[in-house]
């Protein structure tokens, strides 16, 4: 009897949730009448069909706030995927809080989002530290990457557990930039697991765009936020989320 190949899981990515609050609670975001509630989010997002819950601390702390961290991993039912910026401040957050998932990912303090994939060809010795250091800790690690080979040879090298491949620049482009850029998509995932890299990716995806993602091999999890919030305006989180669980459903894994 042939077994059903496993589905793609979805990481629901809620810093802009965070990002929200702080519009108007920035300077009390513990407040009891600040809103939204991260929590709340989360947690609807688990009942509503989320596999894991993506937040980014990032170091100028412009959405999450460390105390987030900790609260949403004490709370959520599903797996924590924690976001951060390769520095010695965040890695010891990141070892007391021993999040399921850690992505490594660039920083850049004049972004307004993350705007590329992490050299990790140019940054090996303090990425094997952190990873080794993570890893030791009970935690699986991902690096955010441009789907470029000398990056996916480089995470395998190091010792990540996965990489995310940076859709970005797919997402922004359509016709033949975008096929382009799936083809790259495309080969970086083959490359990947044949190392033994679990594939990820996430960055501007959308239910109308993952169709012509699905070219993709080997994929296992989506990380999706802005799409999903901003969808979440109009029809609510939890049908935002249910509509791209349906989108997704649609990918034949490999």
């Amino acid at each position: 009897m042939l077994s059903m190949p496993n589905p793609l899981l979805l990481g629901v990515n809620i810093d802009h949730v965070a990002t929200l609050r702080q519009a108007r609670y920035r300077a009390m975001p513990d407040a009891h009448n600040a809103e939204p509630s991260l929590l709340r989010a989360a947690l609807d997002a688990e009942v509503a069909g989320a596999h894991s819950i993506t937040v980014h601390l990032r170091a100028d702390r412009r959405h999450i706030q460390d105390a987030d961290v900790f609260l949403l991993r004490r709370e959520i039912r599903t797996k924590m995927n924690l976001e951060m910026g390769n520095t010695p401040e965040i890695l010891a957050i990141a070892l007391q809080v021993r999040p399921d998932f850690v992505c490594m990912v660039p920083e850049n303090r004049e972004e307004v989002t993350t705007e590329g994939g992490l050299d990790v060809a140019g940054q090996r010795d303090s990425l094997a530290d952190t990873i080794r250091q993570l890893q030791a800790n009970g935690t699986r690690v991902s690096m955010f990457i441009d789907p470029d080979a000398e990056q996916v040879k480089a995470s395998a090298e190091i010792g990540a557990d996965m990489i995310e491949l940076h859709t970005g620049t797919f997402a922004n482009h359509q016709g033949q930039e975008r096929a382009f850029e799936a083809a790259r998509l495309k080969a970086a995932a083959e490359l990947g697991h044949c190392l033994g890299l679990q594939i990820n990716a996430g960055h501007g995806l959308t239910t109308e765009n993952l169709p012509d993602l699905f070219c993709v091999p080997h994929l296992t999890e989506l990380n999706i936020g802005h799409h999903l919030v901003s969808r979440a305006i109009t029809v609510g989180l939890a049908a935002a989320i249910k509509e791209m669980l349906a989108a997704m459903g649609t990918y034949h894994a490999w």
